[in-house]
């Protein structure tokens, strides 16, 4: 009799126990949670030649930066098509264009694979999330191609506290944050210790200015999370966040000393760099010191995991990194050279940055102003592109265009309005 996963998609393995690793590990993927990767190697010793148990290890070892293992299962899946039916070789076929480093074509793979199988949940899931393919694409719109994505996709995953925490994100990030939030309780009801579910709750949280609920929840959730998982990083930066707004300066150091830096968690490395040096600029601009050393590490840390331009989102931060540590080489490269998805809006964030360390406002303003029209195109939430919204505003207080600067933020992120920490602001 042919075996199914836990969401009904018939799998080639003949081994129940393949299946029930498989199964395990797919959740606590989805899930955020850790150990996923011990999970599909278990599944793979009951069955060595199960394909997907191949896919589901290259997926969890790929969010461990543990890319050439990831590549070397990849590759392994793909070796064992002939045993597999029409579904799985779709599913390995979109993870292979993903691991050959073709991220278009994989997006538009797994948009025609989940029309035909929907729940194919560990495909589907590569759409989902502001970090995913639709988030990463570059494109104006892609906020609203993300709901667009999830709510066709609800229907088939009615009581899946997994879809529920990600349809929940999409509303939150396309400002429908009453709906997200009941969406996100109904989420957490079913698996209380979804980090996802958690973590999509503090975004609602924040783009609703719940300061004080938001810090305490995270906060107390956090206490059971694994520190090896992969959103601990994250959402000690959420943590950090809400201590810098809620003026607690000591609890904030200690979150980023003790989640949020290189090395201080089990982060993936565009986490590492990208969640520190907004936090640091986050704290900068509300006037806090932030030590030299701190910066001239993370340029040093940039300068090791993204040598080359082509990730968008890690490319702006990095270039922030470079330019507040002095280090004006990296920072030109970037500047000169910057592609991928939204290496066009990159360059003058970039140079804008250069302009920033050297207090040179004017200038800053000026590349600012090319961008932001269309920051989404660079990726991440709405809380992590505030680094921008911030930035643009602090750059007119130091310009004395003070009244255009509430005016602007006002109108572009009124719930930062009253109580974000910018420097003179209130």
């Amino acid at each position: 009799m042919m075996l199914c996963d836990g969401y009904g998609n018939a799998i080639s393995t003949k081994s129940s126990d393949a299946r029930d690793h498989y199964d395990h590990g797919v959740q606590l993927f989805l899930g955020g949670d850790f150990g996923a990767t011990e999970a599909f190697e278990a599944s793979l010793t009951a069955d060595p030649d199960f394909a997907l148990g191949h896919v589901g290890l290259a997926r969890a070892l790929m969010m461990e930066a543990r890319m050439p293992e990831a590549k070397e299962a990849i590759a392994c899946a793909q070796t064992l098509t002939g045993q597999s039916d029409d579904r799985e070789c779709a599913h390995i076929a979109a993870f292979g264009a993903l691991f050959a480093g073709d991220p278009q074509r994989a997006r538009v793979a797994i948009k025609a694979h989940v029309r035909d199988y929907p729940r194919d949940a560990l495909a589907a899931q590569l759409c989902t999330n502001v970090f995913g393919l639709i988030g990463f694409s570059g494109e104006v719109g892609r906020e609203a191609e993300l709901l667009a994505y999830t709510e066709a996709l609800m229907p088939h995953y009615q009581g899946d506290w997994w879809m529920m925490s990600m349809h929940a994100l999409s509303l939150c990030e396309t400002g429908q944050i009453a709906a997200s939030q009941c969406l996100m309780e109904g989420s957490l009801a079913i698996n209380p210790r979804n980090a996802n579910g958690a973590h999509f709750r503090a975004h609602a949280q924040y783009e609703a200015g719940d300061i004080t609920a938001g810090r305490r929840y995270l906060s107390e959730w956090m206490e059971d999370y694994d520190k090896r998982a992969v959103l601990h990083g994250h959402l000690s930066w959420h943590v950090a966040l809400w201590a810098l707004h809620d003026g607690d300066e000591a609890a904030m150091w200690h979150a980023v000393e003790n989640g949020v830096l290189p090395g201080s968690s089990h982060s993936l490395p565009i986490n590492a760099l990208t969640d520190t040096a907004a936090i640091l600029y986050r704290a900068e601009i509300a006037g806090l010191k932030v030590p030299p050393e701190r910066w001239k590490e993370l340029s040093e840390y940039a300068a090791c995991f993204f040598p080359e331009t082509g990730q968008s989102f890690a490319d702006i931060h990095a270039a922030l990194s470079h330019a507040m540590a002095g280090n004006g080489e990296r920072l030109a490269y970037i500047a000169d050279t910057a592609k991928g998805f939204a290496g066009d809006l990159v360059r003058p964030v970039a140079k804008a940055w250069r302009e920033i360390a050297r207090e040179n406002w004017t200038g800053a303003l000026g590349y600012l102003s090319q961008v932001m029209a269309t920051t989404e195109r660079l990726g991440g939430s709405r809380a992590q592109r505030d680094l921008i919204e911030l930035a643009y505003v602090n750059v007119l207080m130091k310009l004395g265009l003070d009244d255009e600067a509430r005016r602007t933020l006002k109108m572009r992120r009124p719930v930062l309005s009253t109580s974000t920490p910018v420097r003179g602001l209130h």
